[in-house]
C-alpha cells in the first residue's frame, strides 16, 4: 500500500539491487484514465514470454523447471546448495533468461549438479515442462550442459570482431544453422527490392530459418510464431481502445492491433506515424517489437511494453527543447551536409512509467526516442521521453552511498557534483532522446543498417555527444534549463570518471566491452583524454595510491566533444563501416587489466551494486455490482519474488518450446 514509510531500496543479490518507483499522481487521474493504463499494463505483461524466448530458445523451460524447485523442494532449504540456486533464480528473472542482461554472458551456477538433478526428481513431475514421452531425468540431461558447460551457450549475444556473431550467440532471433553471412546477404537482396526511399525495418519482427535448405521468415504475428502471446496482448489493446483519451489515441492502438494480426512491416510504419502524430493525450504507451540491441546483427527487435503518463510540471523542461529542435540543429558542429534543414514534429515530455515490461523489465532505461525508422523520424518526426519517477528513485537511493567519496578527486568536485550533478544528468538524458537521436540526416542512399554491427554504438555516441556539446551552451542558461555558467562542468566530470574509470565494474576481469552505451561512453572518454593529452585537458592521477579523473580544462573539453560528434555524424551519415569499426574497436572495446582490477577492489569495498532495477506496482481495478470499473487501486508492497512467480503463472502465454 501507499504509505509514508514507502522505501525506493528493496533487496541487494549478486551484482543486483531492487528498487521502487512511485506512480504519485495517478490518484489524481480520470477513472478513463486509470482504466485506459490498467488495460496497457495488461497488454505489457501480456508480451513476457515473448522476451524470454527470444533470448534463448531454452529459458522458457528452465524457467518454470527453476520455479517449480523453488517453490516445491521438499529438501532443506537453508542449505548451502538452496541459497546459491535462489540467487541463481533471481538473476535469471532479472535477465530474462540465463545471460547477463547487460553483460550477456551465461551465468554459472554456484550450486553443484548433484543438486540440481536431485532436486528436479523431488518436485512434482506434474509441475515441471515435461514433453511427451519426457522424464524429469531427461529433462535433467537436456538441461544439465545448458546450465552447467561455460562452453554451451556462453553468450546471448556476441560482439567480438572476426566471429561469426549469429553462429556464436545463444540468443534466439535466427536458426540454430543460418550464418552470419546467409542473414546479411538475406536482408540486402530484400532491401535491394524495396522502396529505398521508405524502406520497412526488414527482419524486425521474425526469426530466420532454414527449411529444406532455404532461408525463410517466421513472422511474429497472430496465427504465427508468438502467437498465443499476441492474442493476449491484442486482447489488452482492443479494451484500451474503448477507453482511449482521443480518436487520435484510439487509431493509434486500432493500427497497432493491425500489424500484430498482419505482421507486415508498412503497417508498422503507418502505426509509428500514426503513434508520433499524436501529442494531446496525457497517457501515453509503446507495445512491441522496439529495440535491436539483442540481436547481434542489429536488425530484429525484442519485444518491450510499458505504460505511462505525462508529468505536467516536468515536461516544461522538454516542451523548451523540441521547441528550439532547429536552433540546435542550425547550430551543431557538424558538417551542414547532414543537417536537417527542417526538424519535423519533435515533441519531448518527461513522463511517469506506470508499468514496465519485456525489455523493460526489471531493468529499464530512462529516457527513450522512437520511432527508430530513420525515413519516418525525418519525414513525421519523433518522440523523446525522459521517464521522470525512474530517474528519481536511481537518485534517491544512490544519496549518500559512498561512491562520490570514494571515486571523486576532491572535495571541490564533490560539491559540484552535489549541487549540479542530478539535474544535469536529467537535462543530458532530456538532450540524448529529444535532439540527439533526433539530429541529423543520412546522404541519400544510404542503408540505415550500413554500420552494422557497430550501429548502436554509433547511435548512442551521436546521441550523448549532442547532450554534451550543449549542456555548455549558453543557450540552456537562457532558456533556464540551467541555473548558470558552471553547471555542465558535473555532468562533463561525471561522464568521464564514468567512461574512463568507474562503469568497469559491471565488467568482469579479463572481459572486453561488450554493450553498445558502454563502449559509446568508453569510446567517447577515451577519445577525447588521448586527443586532448598534450594539452593536459584530462588527466588520470594517482593520488593516495588511487585514480582519479581531473579535469583541467572544461572549455577544451567541450570542443572536443563537438570535434568527435562531427565525425561520428559523418560516419553515420555516410554509412562509413570501415571507420566505425576502427572508432570502436580503438576506443570502445579493450579494459586496462591493472587499471580495473583497481577499480573493481575500490568499489566491492562499498558493497555496491553495479545494476538496478525494478519491481513494478500492482494494479487492482475496482468493480461494482453491475462489473463496471469504478476505479483501479495501485500497490506496491509486492516481493521481488512474489511478483515474479505471479507473472510466471498469470502471464505463461507461449509453449516452453517455439520451433
Amino acid at each position: 500500500m501507499q504509505t509514508e514509510t514507502f522505501s525506493y531500496n528493496d533487496e541487494q543479490f549478486a551484482d543486483l539491487q531492487m528498487l521502487r518507483y512511485r506512480v504519485d499522481g495517478f490518484e489524481r487521474l480520470a477513472l478513463r484514465q486509470k482504466e485506459l493504463i490498467y488495460y496497457l499494463s495488461e497488454a505489457a505483461l501480456s508480451g513476457r514470454d515473448i522476451l524470454w524466448d527470444q533470448n534463448g530458445k531454452y529459458n522458457l523451460r528452465i524457467r518454470k523447471t527453476l520455479e517449480t524447485i523453488y517453490t516445491d523442494y521438499p529438501g532443506d532449504r537453508d542449505s548451502k546448495d538452496f541459497r546459491a540456486f535462489t540467487v541463481y533464480l533471481k538473476r535469471v528473472w532479472f535477465s530474462n533468461g540465463i545471460h547477463h542482461h547487460y553483460g550477456c554472458d551465461k551465468f554459472q551456477p554456484e550450486f553443484s549438479e548433484t543438486f540440481f538433478r536431485e532436486a528436479v526428481q523431488q518436485v512434482p513431475a506434474e509441475k515441471l515442462p515435461l514433453e511427451k514421452g519426457q522424464t524429469p531425468q531427461t529433462l535433467c540431461d537436456l538441461l544439465v550442459p545448458i546450465l552447467f558447460d561455460p562452453d554451451v551457450m556462453p553468450k546471448r549475444v556476441n560482439q567480438a570482431d572476426g566471429a561469426d556473431l549469429i553462429q556464436t550467440s545463444a540468443c534466439n532471433y535466427y536458426g540454430t544453422d543460418v550464418t552470419q553471412a546467409e542473414a546479411e546477404a538475406f536482408y540486402s537482396k530484400m532491401k535491394e527490392a524495396g522502396d529505398p526511399h521508405h524502406p520497412v525495418m526488414y527482419g524486425m519482427n521474425s526469426r530466420l530459418v532454414k527449411t529444406g535448405g532455404r532461408l525463410e521468415e517466421k513472422t511474429w504475428k497472430s496465427g504465427g510464431l508468438y502467437g498465443a502471446a499476441i492474442d493476449r496482448i491484442v486482447y489488452w489493446l482492443e479494451k484500451a481502445t474503448e477507453v482511449a483519451e482521443n480518436e487520435k489515441q484510439a487509431a493509434v492502438i486500432r493500427k497497432l492491433v493491425e500489424f500484430y494480426r498482419t505482421g507486415d512491416l508498412k503497417t508498422f510504419d503507418e502505426y509509428t506515424i500514426l503513434w508520433v502524430q499524436e501529442t494531446e493525450a496525457q497517457t501515453d504507451f509503446t507495445n512491441g517489437f522496439t529495440e535491436t540491441y539483442g540481436d547481434p546483427l542489429g536488425l530484429k527487435a525484442s519485444w518491450e511494453g510499458y505504460a505511462n503518463f505525462k508529468d505536467l510540471e516536468a515536461t516544461a523542461r522538454t516542451e523548451k527543447l523540441s521547441a528550439n529542435a532547429q536552433w540546435f540543429e542550425d547550430h551543431s558542429p557538424v558538417d551542414p551536409r547532414f543537417k536537417k534543414a527542417d526538424c519535423k514534429g519533435v515533441s519531448a515530455k518527461v513522463i511517469k512509467a506506470a508499468i514496465l515490461g519485456g525489455d523493460l523489465y526489471p531493468a529499464s532505461a530512462i529516457g527513450i526516442n522512437l520511432p527508430n525508422s530513420n525515413w519516418v523520424r525525418a519525414a513525421y518526426g519523433s518522440k523523446s521521453v525522459t521517464i521522470g519517477n525512474l530517474t528519481d528513485a536511481y537518485n534517491k537511493a544512490a544519496h549518500g552511498n559512498g561512491f562520490q567519496k570514494e571515486f571523486v578527486i576532491d572535495t571541490e568536485t564533490q560539491q559540484l557534483l552535489d549541487r549540479y550533478q542530478d539535474l544535469c544528468d536529467d537535462l543530458h538524458t532530456d538532450l540524448h532522446e529529444c535532439l540527439g537521436h533526433g539530429s541529423g540526416r543520412l546522404l541519400p542512399g544510404v542503408d540505415p543498417d550500413a554500420l552494422k554491427a557497430y550501429g548502436a554504438t554509433v547511435e548512442e555516441a551521436r546521441a550523448d555527444l549532442f547532450g554534451l556539446y550543449y549542456l555548455a551552451d549558453p543557450k540552456l542558461v537562457e532558456l533556464g534549463l540551467t541555473p548558470d555558467a558552471e553547471a555542465y562542468k558535473a555532468q562533463y566530470y561525471g561522464y568521464m570518471m564514468n567512461g574512463l574509470l568507474t562503469q568497469t565494474v559491471r565488467i568482469e576481469p579479463g572481459k572486453d566491452i561488450e554493450e553498445a552505451h558502454m563502449r559509446n561512453r568508453a569510446l567517447i572518454a577515451r577519445w577525447t583524454y588521448e586527443h586532448g593529452a598534450a594539452e593536459q585537458v584530462v588527466e588520470l592521477v594517482r593520488k593516495d595510491g588511487k585514480t582519479y579523473v581531473r579535469i583541467n580544462r572544461y572549455d577544451r573539453l567541450r570542443e572536443l566533444f563537438g570535434e568527435l560528434l562531427r565525425e561520428i555524424q559523418r560516419i553515420k551519415s555516410e554509412g562509413d563501416y570501415a571507420a566505425a569499426r576502427e572508432l570502436v574497436e580503438r576506443y570502445g572495446v579493450k579494459v586496462d587489466p591493472a587499471l580495473h582490477r583497481e577499480i573493481l577492489t575500490r568499489y566491492r569495498a562499498l558493497h555496491l551494486s553495479p545494476y538496478k532495477g525494478f519491481i513494478n506496482p500492482a494494479y487492482t481495478p475496482v468493480y461494482d455490482k453491475d462489473k463496471k470499473i469504478t476505479d483501479v487501486r495501485v500497490e506496491y508492497g509486492e516481493a521481488y519474488d512474489a511478483q515474479m512467480l505471479r507473472y510466471s503463472r498469470d502471464y505463461a502465454t507461449l509453449p516452453y518450446t517455439n520451433e
